[in-house]
């Protein structure tokens, strides 16, 4: 009974400081969260420990954020994780099923679909395609990931750390990174495709 009291009183606070939520008996916030000015949260959103949003955020449907910092015209989710000691730069977009974990998205940097970011850095304006995952557990210890500014990273990529990918770099599509990259480079590790022309299964 405590709790949802709690969380009446969270809400009613929220709402009177102009937080905009669309369905707000549904979304759930710590006794220490800070919200600024300008922010919408969608339907089925929980909001953890020591998480601290800054202004004109979006808070998409589904979202679970916990011991984090937003800063201000950030877009989260739908169904995104943030998890503990993660930073999201000014203008930074953590998009649909993406699970950010101990690793700062920096200014204008997109990681838009089905990722894993973890113990990494990312600078500005970095693009990180879909299914793209940070490899940063090599079985004993965290490895870190180091993504330079204006990074393009293809999508289905795996980035084996610790690596680092240097400024304004490529990485093709389907690529497994276990070195670091240069600046300015294009890194592939895709085999090349091969086609049989006229091919049957034998019955």
């Amino acid at each position: 009974m405590k709790q949802i009291n709690l969380q009446v009183n969270l809400r009613k606070e929220f709402k009177k400081k102009g937080v905009k939520m669309i369905a707000p008996d549904t979304v759930f916030f710590s006794k220490d969260t800070k919200i600024g000015k300008n922010v919408t949260i969608e339907p089925y959103v929980v909001i953890g420990k020591k998480v601290r949003i800054e202004n004109n955020v979006k808070i998409l449907s589904f979202s679970h954020l916990e011991n984090a910092r937003i800063e201000s015209n950030v877009s989260i989710g739908p169904f995104a994780r943030i998890r503990p000691g993660t930073v999201l730069k000014k203008g930074s977009k953590v998009g649909n099923f993406v699970e950010i974990k101990k690793s700062m998205i920096g200014k204008k940097s997109k990681v838009s679909h089905l990722s894993y970011i973890g113990d990494s850095y990312l600078g500005k304006e970095v693009n990180v395609g879909a299914g793209t995952i940070t490899c940063n557990y090599d079985g004993h210890k965290k490895n870190k990931t180091k993504i330079k500014d204006k990074v393009f990273v293809g999508s289905n990529t795996s980035l084996v750390a610790p690596v680092t990918i240097n400024e304004k770099s490529i990485i093709g599509a389907g690529s497994v990174i276990t070195k670091n990259v240069t600046k300015k480079s294009l890194a592939l590790t895709r085999s090349s495709q091969t086609e049989i022309k006229n091919y049957r299964k034998k019955k």
